[in-house]
């Protein structure tokens, strides 16, 4: 007996059931198809929602909040910033190249379709080990697919992180973020209005590439018979998105645009019932004037297929010629594919019809059940099997007390990104300050209209931490969300808002859905704390291979200000003679959930503690010194401790260090957060300690800058020559040199 249509598409029985009871009968065969993809865990967030609510979203500067395609918030003078972060987790799993390029692709979109102008990417990129085959053909991919794509559209990738770790073997995490500006005045929302207007469908044609897509794709699991979902990945044309980015921006500025809507997961299944039930009315589309690129494709084909580099705008009647005209100057494909009809009033109103001209009404949906009626889930939850409550508060015993060759321990864990960001433009524009490489990014503040340098700039960053969210996955997120606040801070930046990636495993596992609730909390608790609205966002879940859910990976893109750009901050760098100084709280003697563990085998015990309201005023008075040019250089302790924090500090300048105070390899290796490593010139020393005590905030003087070194008393004594041979060896001697296709 031939399996159920429903369930061949992804759906419960139940779900099924209630599909047949908002429409009043038996759902047809493309009405399943339809609410397949939309009520998918990665169009619907069916079981996330009712955590997500618990995130602090609003504040005064923001315009636009959770729910349209990005973040808006007011930065003053006129200027509005989109921000975005996304998932393509799945499609690179298995088809690489493309499953990154098209991640780039969709990212833009959503920030151009807010009326935004895309200005940078960043990529946080996690992948398995680098000594499995598999895993370094799926990095090199990804890479060159973001490359490939970013390079091409004329958008500069200006950061991101790189992880190598094995509880991403068989399923890598791609996320991306994208920023853009606009006048406020140019902000436009996804959503239909005014009865008659047209719905004209913008871009590339509709394929059979991407039908199911990454709605599908990121809605399950992995097993290693995945390769033939490879139909699934969307293809992506960069030369085609430029032309598109352009055309939009353009109607938008002329005014001829009610509404617009880009086409991801879902395609033209989701751009049109969130445009309509957004705006409270209801259209009809003729699925027979979509553009198609095959011969023989089905109505559900046409209508879930995820094709790239198409967008939905809602025009009206008189503004169509003006619409066409310069959709023709750009090259850019338009075709009138629907109607905005009357809103949910009557007993017609408020309906998705997806007609063809020859076969009539082949679909009859209310378009708000597509959007917002997915069935809403709180599934079980419980913490996993040895987690214990008390550790956030209570005494905790290190997982490994011992270490025999720190020196060697300290080598082992560098390593520079710097092969990965080589191979992306950072550079467009002329806008980057800091790019790739440093703790946090900074870019120019340019104005929109103008090009009118501002004189601010604007600061970026993304983090996340696999190995503290498997310890306690509230407070991980928390401490992610401070360390990302310490990396503004050395790039002389405060936050504004936030945008987060949720990365989870199998969302029917108990222990899976404890770690997002507890992270979500982690997250909210380190927001309302530091003031901080989350603007969006994105829930990746069913991140697992052959069973394996991955750690909890929550990731986060941090948005944050420089008001006054009067010198470029100066890096994480060292110059001869400067005076090393610890700003924040003395170390916590934990090492669980640090990277020096993990190198152990270790797992477990309980994270350091994060006092919120002396991490504040670290981050401020940092961004303060850094804005008045009173240090030398600046890095934030993060991964590795403070061992990893001197070293990287060594590397980037080719200068030695001596440091002192760190009683053993625990205050080495320690990541207990608030902690920012500064050199100072010998004469500006006392300035530099003064603005710290007026503001509250310990420093500890641990050493001085120079020789040719490093040496940590009785601890570690290595060349800087090993130093900087142990930090840019390592990538590029294991990636490089294979496939880079996917």
């Amino acid at each position: 007996m031939s399996e159920p249509v429903h369930r061949a598409l992804g759906l419960t029985d139940d779900e099924a059931r209630q599909i047949d009871e908002i429409l009043g009968r038996p759902a047809n065969h493309l009405e399943l198809a339809m609410y397949s993809v939309m009520w998918s865990e990665h169009c619907s967030y069916k079981s996330s929602r009712i955590h997500l609510k618990r995130l602090p979203t609003e504040a005064p500067w923001v315009l636009v909040g959770p729910g349209e395609n990005a973040g808006v918030i007011d930065v003053g003078d006129g200027i509005a910033v989109a921000i975005r972060i996304e998932s393509h987790n799945h499609p690179s799993a298995i088809e690489p190249y493309q499953g990154a390029a098209t991640g780039a692709g969709g990212i833009l979109r959503d920030i151009f379709t807010m009326g935004a102008r895309p200005i940078a990417l960043m990529d946080p990129l996690r992948f398995g080990p680098l000594d499995d085959p598999r895993s370094r053909w799926i990095a090199e991919g990804v890479v060159s697919g973001i490359s490939g794509y970013g390079n091409s559209v004329g958008v500069p990738t200006v950061g991101g992180e790189v992880v190598f770790d094995p509880t991403y073997q068989g399923n890598p995490l791609v996320n991306v973020l994208c920023v853009g500006v606009l006048p406020v005045e140019r902000l436009v929302l996804g959503q239909a209005s005014g009865v008659g207007n047209l719905a004209v469908l913008l871009g590339s044609s509709t394929g059979r590439d991407g039908i199911g897509g990454v709605s599908v794709l990121a809605s399950a699991g992995f097993d290693d018979a995945d390769t033939d979902k490879r139909p699934s990945v969307q293809v992506g044309d960069p030369f085609e998105e430029k032309r598109l980015i352009e055309a939009c921006l353009e109607l938008l500025d002329a005014g001829l645009v009610v509404g617009i809507q880009d086409l991801g997961g879902a395609g033209l299944t989701c751009a049109t019932s969130e445009t309509a039930s957004r705006g409270g009315v209801g259209m009809d589309v003729d699925v027979s004037a979509v553009p198609r690129r095959e011969a023989g494709m089905e109505a559900f084909e046409v209508m879930t297929s995820e094709s790239q580099e198409r967008m939905l705008a809602i025009v009206e009647p008189e503004g169509l010629e003006a619409v066409l005209a310069i959709c023709d100057r750009w090259e850019v494909r338009a075709a009138v594919v629907g109607t905005v009809t009357a809103g949910p009033g009557g007993s017609d109103g408020g309906r998705l019809r997806i007609v063809d001209a020859e076969a009539g009404v082949l679909a009859d949906v209310p378009a708000a059940s597509l959007h917002d009626a997915a069935p809403l889930y709180d599934r079980p939850r419980h913490a996993p099997t040895g987690f214990n409550e008390d550790t956030r508060t209570g005494p905790v015993t290190n997982p490994a007390t011992s270490c025999d060759d720190p020196a060697a321990d300290l080598l082992a864990l560098l390593c520079d990104p710097s092969w990965v960001f080589r191979q992306y433009d950072h550079q467009l524009f002329l806008n980057t300050v800091v790019g790739p490489g440093g703790d946090g990014t900074l870019l120019r503040l340019r104005h929109p209209d103008t090009g009118a340098d501002t004189g601010r700039a604007l600061g970026l960053t993304t983090d996340g931490n696999h190995r503290w969210c498997a310890v306690d996955p509230r407070v991980g997120t928390a401490l992610i969300v401070a360390e990302a606040m310490l990396n503004l801070a050395v790039v002389g930046a405060s936050p504004l808002a936030l945008v987060n990636c949720l990365n989870f495993g199998n969302p029917e596992h108990p222990e899976v859905m404890w770690q997002l609730s507890e992270s979500v909390d982690g997250m909210a608790d380190a927001c309302t704390a530091f003031g901080v609205p989350v603007v969006g966002g994105n829930v990746s879940l069913y991140n697992e291979s052959n069973g394996v859910d991955i750690d909890p990976t929550p990731v986060i893109g941090l948005l944050g200000m420089v008001d006054d750009l009067t010198v470029p901050p100066p890096g994480p760098r060292l110059t001869d003679g400067g005076r090393l100084v610890v700003i924040g709280p003395a170390p916590q003697r934990e090492l669980a959930g640090s990277a020096w563990a993990a190198s152990k085998g270790q797992r477990g015990g309980g994270l350091p503690s994060l006092d919120f309201g002396v991490h504040a005023d670290v981050a401020r008075t940092v961004a303060q010194l850094i804005g008045g040019d009173m240090v030398l250089g600046a890095h934030d302790v993060g991964e590795g401790g403070l061992g990893v924090t001197v070293a990287e500090m060594v590397a980037h300048s080719g200068v030695g260090a001596t440091v002192a105070r760190v009683s053993d390899h625990v205050d080495l290796f320690s990541e207990s957060p608030s902690r920012v490593v500064v050199c100072v010139d010998p004469e500006r020393l006392t300035a530099v300690l003064n603005v710290c005590e007026a503001a509250g905030v310990e420093t500890t003087r641990i050493g001085v800058a120079g020789g040719d070194r490093l040496a940590v008393k009785g601890l570690v004594d290595v060349s800087v020559a090993d130093v900087v041979a142990a930090w840019r060896g390592r990538l590029p001697g294991a990636l490089g040199h294979g496939t880079t296709q996917g």
